[in-house]
């Protein structure tokens, strides 16, 4: 008879562990001073630009011209005028935070563990933040609810539109427009970020406080208006498929069609509204790169 022969009992701390989802090391690459210099940026920007923002949406939904837009927000007075920040001041507030805290976290991780290429790293950590961003869309998707005039009757305020649509339509209905989205924010980001560190490397230092206020102002003003302008159709896609509300949602594609035949049959038309949304981008993102330049200085 063969006798089997096993195996010593293993002590259990000889037992191989499975690694971590986030490993130690991944999580010490993240600074708290880059989501609080993030999110403050962020507060400073939307109590600012929300009234510009009101007159885009509306082109945006409508195609009509700015003097229209003006007409319309004017006409339902200054009440309404308003309506609808608070989805964008916690988004903005949270998602400008996970912008820059995420990307630096992530492009530390790539660069320092893996010895990747500074430019890949950058790229990598630009779509990882995005994608993380999109998680916030609910906010977005309420803001279109509460800012179209078609609802103003429907929703007394945020929250009855987060319940009223989690109650009678689910909780992929607060996702609706993801795609546009997704697609927007990853590469966007990974741009922004590229291009405003390329502008910090190489335009001259400067030893004036006002001089280096103005420098920062307006390197984040350009540079967030030329990637604004560059995704804005993905925004007029995310409106209109947002814009609606419990019918099946038609894909980003369809949507794209629609808005092209019923605007005429012509490109352009994706980008009416665009030049006051590149003027609001351009004061927006010169505010939002100053305050948080202003803002790490303090924290740092």
């Amino acid at each position: 008879m063969v006798i089997e022969k096993y195996d010593e009992p293993r002590d259990d701390a000889s037992i191989p562990l499975a690694p971590p989802v986030f490993p130690h090391d991944f999580l010490e690459s993240f600074d708290a001073k880059e989501f609080i210099c993030g999110c403050g940026a962020a507060f400073v920007n939307i109590t600012v630009s929300y009234p510009i923002y009101k007159m885009i949406f509306r082109q945006m939904l409508h195609g009509v011209h700015i003097t229209s837009a003006f007409g319309q927000l004017r006409h339902e007075g200054i009440g309404y005028l308003y309506r609808g920040m608070f989805p964008p001041l916690a988004q903005k507030t949270i998602s400008l935070s996970l912008m820059f805290g995420v990307f630096d976290g992530t492009r530390r991780y790539f660069v320092d563990k893996f010895n990747m290429n500074l430019y890949a790293a950058k790229v990598l950590a630009g779509i990882a933040s995005g994608s993380v961003e999109a998680a916030l869309m609910p906010f977005e998707r309420v803001q279109t609810l509460l800012a179209h005039s078609k609802f103003h009757g429907a929703f007394a305020n945020t929250p009855a539109a987060f319940r009223y649509i989690w109650v009678n339509h689910g909780f992929l209905e607060l996702y609706r427009g993801l795609v546009p989205v997704l697609w927007r924010n990853g590469p966007s980001n990974a741009l922004f970020f590229m291009m405003r560190e390329e502008a910090i490397k190489y335009l001259p230092q400067r030893n004036s406080m006002t001089k280096k206020t103005v420098q920062e102002f307006v390197a984040g003003a350009i540079i967030g208006a030329s990637i604004s302008t560059l995704f804005y159709p993905l925004n007029v896609i995310k409106v209109a498929m947002q814009s609606e509300m419990g019918q099946k949602p038609a894909s980003m594609w369809m949507t794209s069609k629609r808005i092209y035949y019923e605007r005429g049959g012509q490109i352009k038309y994706f980008y009416r509204g665009c030049m006051f949304n590149s003027c609001r981008s351009f004061l927006s993102w010169g505010i939002m790169n100053t305050a948080y330049e202003t803002l790490k200085k303090l924290v740092s």
